[in-house]
């Protein structure tokens, strides 16, 4: 099949680019506008209780003040507010209200109550329409708010800032865009620099890049545009850096295991086309089966119970698929049309073979004692998997991917110290009556003693007529609950599980609670999360055991080498909770790392254990014993893969300059996770269990040829007509 399609490709070369840049026009030019999700609770579905507190507050208290921003005043000399600053801090109040900024609904006066315990710091809250949370004009309100009220402030003496949700979406967007910048040159300089030097090649390294960003990226995007128009998905923030690092990545994969075969093919003597052909037909199927083992594990978490990962997850297999696409048939049609003195100019000793000395070294050591290899290279990553037994999640998804010097992110340390630490975001528990029957005081006092009872809550502030938190027809309460510890904490996560149970047993006959706010919805994830572990991850990997046993016609294989990407998982998480918890001191990692080091150490780690596996299989196919192919598959797999994982992970790497928590945790993770992959995984591991298995591990089937009718394929000229054996 692979071997009809690179000569298909090779025939119609200037055809097939033709085609591609057509595609890509329309593709592109029909695309439509893709708006990102920064509201957390959005991403939980709606049978979850803090969507259903969510629900219940919308519909009991229709205009009820929430607020999306938060004005923070404090003296430039850090003293006591005073009775002058009470009248700038009203007139800023005043001049933002009569401005009338689109989307601002409501400002409220400095009031006594909205002022710290040391009279330093005053709060005025700021309603913004919720139904425009997803709009520009949303966050443009929080930056109207600051730019504006800055200039109100400007000589009077006062610091003004802008906090809150909607400065978060903000200052979220502008790092967001940042990081993006800053991961794609990182990124584009280290594969045109990194290739370039393996090939000893400038145009080879500047190859990669253009087919994946040039090509590959419009067209993903477009088609993900398409997917989450039709199927109505979230789109998070933090999805177009990931996916510049995925589609450059795999799209720099797929080139070098075509070009290091094609370079391959050209040593023996081959004329340009027909090397192009034949790497086509080599490395097709190991492409084709990574690129498909890469889209099922990502596609899987469609079965998330988060939205943020049902849309993150197809949009990375489409990303995938679409980088294939591109890596068999448009560039070995680039390969074709260019002259391969070209490709590899100005490198003058590329068509000499190399010794490999290293990687040989390496084949002899392992086909000599695989069952040492295999011991130390899986003692190495148990050890590291059981460090990740002290894995600790935390979710301030916001303050996370933001550097800690944003406004927004300064304006919330201050709350928290300020104020009480669970003031920067209350929780609220609504108490609402089944049968239709007004709360009495009584009920509703009695209530509010049983949450305030509760271990770790700082305050409870009781509903009614005066505060307006009881609904017109008096049968729905709200009641704002200040946590003792900050909102996105796993402390206060406990205890918002505590004010679940207490709040659900404290709830008069006849009538129900519900417990909101964000912290609520944390809890929610965190129980999303457990979901997700023991659905999705099962389900990937016998969806990937199935492609592999497939390509491989074996039984045996698929489970070692799942096993093998299973112990680099935890070996990634162990790797990195040693050094972010234990070593730098963090309270945790992010809530979403495994997920992350899933999607990219388990699905394009596999790339690589296929890579050499296939490799592996094709040397045993020439008659070679299970050491000898073991020994030759590293000599002349090695290469490639150390090349392809070097790269990526340097990749990933950058996304630690983004200068942010999550960033830094996942660049480390996952490039530690892809040297894993290649230089532990599929350098070593692999090959050594492979070759201790023998026969047995291609079972029930002989894909090694094992003395039953195997043999490798045929290679053919630019015609199709297979060579003499003498030039295989």
């Amino acid at each position: 099949m692979f071997h009809r399609l690179g000569h298909f490709v090779v025939r119609r070369a200037w055809w097939v680019i033709a085609a591609w840049v057509v595609a890509m026009i329309a593709i592109v030019a029909s695309a439509p506008a893709v708006t990102s999700q920064t509201d957390e609770s959005a991403f939980l579905p709606k049978h979850y209780e803090s969507i259903q507190a969510a629900q219940l507050q919308e519909q009991a208290f229709p205009s009820s003040f929430t607020p999306a921003a938060l004005l923070l005043f404090e003296r430039n000399d850090g003293q006591k507010l005073t009775a002058e600053d009470q009248t700038s801090m009203e007139k800023v109040v005043k001049g933002l209200t009569d401005e009338n900024i689109p989307a601002v609904q409501q400002i409220l006066p400095v009031s006594e109550k909205a002022k710290s315990a040391d009279g330093k710091y005053a709060l005025s809250m700021v309603a913004i329409d919720k139904s425009k949370m997803q709009d520009k004009e949303y966050t443009d309100a929080a930056k109207k708010l600051r730019e504006d009220g800055s200039k109100l402030a400007d000589g009077t003496g006062l610091k003004f800032q802008v906090g809150g949700q909607a400065a978060s979406s903000l200052d979220q967007q502008d790092a967001s865009g940042a990081t993006d910048m800053i991961v794609m040159l990182g990124s584009l300089l280290l594969v045109i620099l990194i290739v370039g030097i393996i090939f000893r090649s400038i145009l080879a390294g500047i190859l990669p890049v253009l087919l994946s960003l040039v090509i590959a990226m419009p067209v993903a995007n477009g088609l993900i545009a398409d997917a989450i128009k039709m199927f109505d998905l979230k789109s998070s923030p933090m999805t177009s850096a990931i996916l510049i690092i995925v589609v450059l990545g795999v799209g720099t994969d797929y080139f070098l295991f075509l070009a290091f075969r094609y370079r391959e093919r050209l040593r023996t003597g081959e004329d340009r086309k027909t090397a192009v052909a034949n790497a086509v037909g080599r490395v097709g199927e190991a492409i084709a089966s990574a690129a498909g083992a890469v889209a099922v594990a990502f596609a899987v978490l469609i079965l998330s119970s988060l939205g943020m990962f049902t849309a993150l997850g197809p949009a990375l297999a489409i990303a995938v698929v679409a980088t294939a696409l591109v890596s068999l048939t448009l560039a070995p049609a680039v390969l074709t049309v260019i002259p391969s003195k070209a490709v590899f100019w100005p490198g003058k000793k590329w068509m000499q073979e190399p010794k490999n000395a290293r990687f040989a070294a390496l084949g002899r050591m392992t086909g000599k004692r695989p069952g040492l290899v295999a011991l130390v290279s899986g003692g190495v990553l148990v050890v590291l998997a059981l460090a990740g037994l002290n894995y600790n999640g935390t979710y301030d998804l916001a303050g996370s991917s933001m550097p800690k010097n944003k406004e927004s992110m300064v304006v919330q340390d201050k709350l928290m110290t300020a104020f009480s630490a669970g003031a920067a975001d209350p929780s609220h528990v609504y108490l609402t009556s089944t049968n239709g029957a007004k709360l009495s005081d009584a009920a509703l006092k009695d209530f509010a003693g049983k949450l305030g009872a509760v271990d770790g809550v700082a305050g409870v502030v009781t509903p009614s007529a005066e505060n307006k938190a009881i609904s017109a027809d008096g049968t729905t309460g709200d009641f704002t609950v200040l946590l003792k510890d900050a909102p996105a904490s796993n402390k206060a996560i406990d205890t918002i599980g505590k004010v679940r149970d207490a709040a659900h047993a404290a709830a008069p006959a006849d009538s129900k609670s519900l417990v909101g706010g964000i912290t609520s919805v944390y809890k929610d994830i965190n129980t999303a999360m457990v979901h997700d572990y023991t659905l999705v991850f099962p389900i990937a990997a016998l969806l990937i055991m199935l492609i592999l046993g497939l390509q491989l016609r074996s039984v045996v294989a698929p489970w070692y080498l799942m096993a093998s990407v299973g112990l680099g998982f935890g070996g990634t998480l162990g790797a990195t909770t040693l050094l972010f918890q234990n070593i730098k001191g963090e309270p945790g990692l992010m809530f979403m790392l495994p997920i992350f080091i899933y999607l990219f150490v388990v699905a394009i780690g596999t790339d690589y254990n296929i890579l050499i596996i296939a490799r592996l299989r094709e040397e045993a196919r020439e008659g070679r014993s299970p050491r000898e192919a073991a020994s030759e598959a590293i000599k002349h797999g090695g290469p490639t893969v150390a090349a392809a994982g070097f790269i990526l992970a340097a990749s990933f790497a950058t996304f630690m300059l983004a200068g942010n928590v999550l960033f830094m945790e996942l660049g480390f993770s996952l490039a530690f996770g892809i040297v894993l992959a290649a230089f532990v995984m599929a350098m070593f591991f692999t090959p050594s269990l492979t070759a201790l298995l023998g026969h047995r591990a291609w079972w029930p089937g002989h894909g090694d040829g094992g003395g039953h009718g195997g043999g490798s394929v045929p290679l053919q000229d630019a015609h199709g007509v297979p060579e003499p054996a003498g030039r295989r």
